[in-house]
């Protein structure tokens, strides 16, 4: 009986969307891709840096608050960073920071008319500890209920409503019961709303497969800090099969030899694979109980240090790999198998 009740809340839940029982009805309208100051078309989002934060907060899910910042001094912390890489020619930035660990929709819109660029959001639920404690009792089914309300009817109330689903994986070899339902939820609530789903990293093999048994293709799947994994060709693995990898620990600088994340990039680069690949820093990072919420790292390195070197190599790659692959990776749609 609960499991019903929570596939017609889900149901419910779409149809708000105007998703309805078939995905052919999407579409009927034009597509865009949700911004914290609403919708745009996908050939608005220019260059994008596909995986950064503004803030975080690792206090705990039972503790987290919007009373323990002050968003004043976050926003005058954060901006001139976001005004510094429009400057450089970023378009759009995605705020990967997930529910309970700091998430906030408001001060995202405030960030981006200021800053003049486009900022997303995100649905969806990181991993223990991190974790509220309904999420270790409801359903997948009940959780994805609540993310396609958000992409429904916006999240907490402002009317922001997500750009991409955003989890997170154990890093053990096999996914752990709980995870395994983190990746359902995500799954039903991609094939409600078409939103792309952004795992942080694990074994993304076994996600793929997770997400096929609900019938999601692997071209709705970003394999999150794809070079924090050891065995880089179970990477390579996920993206013939269609997913997208994203190398996103890019450093603040560049030495005489490249960093282990660029050789890694290049070698999916050489291994004719640049059609499924993003880049980023995973950089920003206001940490919530610190001192002025730490030390800010910028959005920089890859327009001043990165690209210059990279293009010699491979013409034209910035166009691909930071304009072409996020608008396709970014654009909703139901990805079904």
């Amino acid at each position: 009986m609960q499991r019903r009740h929570a596939l017609k809340t889900l149901a419910l839940a779409a149809a708000g969307l105007g998703l309805g029982a078939t995905p052919r009805r999407k579409k009927e309208a034009p597509v865009s891709v949700q911004t914290a100051t609403g919708p745009i078309s996908p050939e608005d989002l220019g260059v994008v840096l596909s995986h950064e934060h503004v803030m975080v907060d690792f206090i705990g899910a039972d503790r987290v608050s919007r009373d323990r910042y002050d968003p004043d001094e976050v926003f005058r912390t954060a901006l001139p960073h976001l005004k510094q890489i429009r400057d450089l020619g970023c378009r759009t930035l995605v705020e990967c920071t997930p529910m309970f660990l700091g998430r906030d929709p408001a001060l995202l819109r405030r960030l981006s008319e200021a800053s003049g660029l486009h900022l997303l959001t995100n649905t969806g639920m990181y991993k223990a500890p991190y974790l509220p404690a309904y999420a270790l009792e409801q359903s997948a089914e009940e959780l994805a209920a609540a993310w396609t309300a958000e992409a429904t009817k916006g999240i907490e109330g402002t009317g922001i409503r997500p750009g991409l689903i955003k989890i997170a994986v154990n890093p053990e070899a096999e996914l752990v019961p709980i995870q395994k339902k983190i990746v359902r939820a995500a799954a039903l609530t991609h094939l409600q709303t078409g939103l792309s789903i952004a795992a942080h990293t694990g074994p993304g093999l076994e996600v793929l497969d997770l997400l096929k048994a609900e019938g999601v293709a692997p071209g709705a799947f970003i394999w999150v800090h794809a070079q924090s994994n050891s065995d880089q060709s179970k990477c390579l693995e996920a993206a013939r099969r269609g997913a997208w990898l994203s190398y996103d620990g890019f450093p603040a600088t560049r030495g005489t030899e490249p960093p282990k994340i660029e050789v890694q990039l290049r070698t999916a680069l050489d291994t004719g694979l640049g059609d499924r690949l993003l880049i980023s820093h995973d950089a920003g990072w206001y940490h919530v109980g610190e001192p002025g919420g730490g030390t800010y790292r910028p959005y920089d390195a890859i327009f001043t240090h990165f690209l210059p070197t990279l293009k010699k190599d491979h013409p034209g790659i910035e166009k691909t790999l930071l304009v072409d692959n996020p608008r396709r990776a970014l654009t909703p749609g139901v990805k079904g198998n």
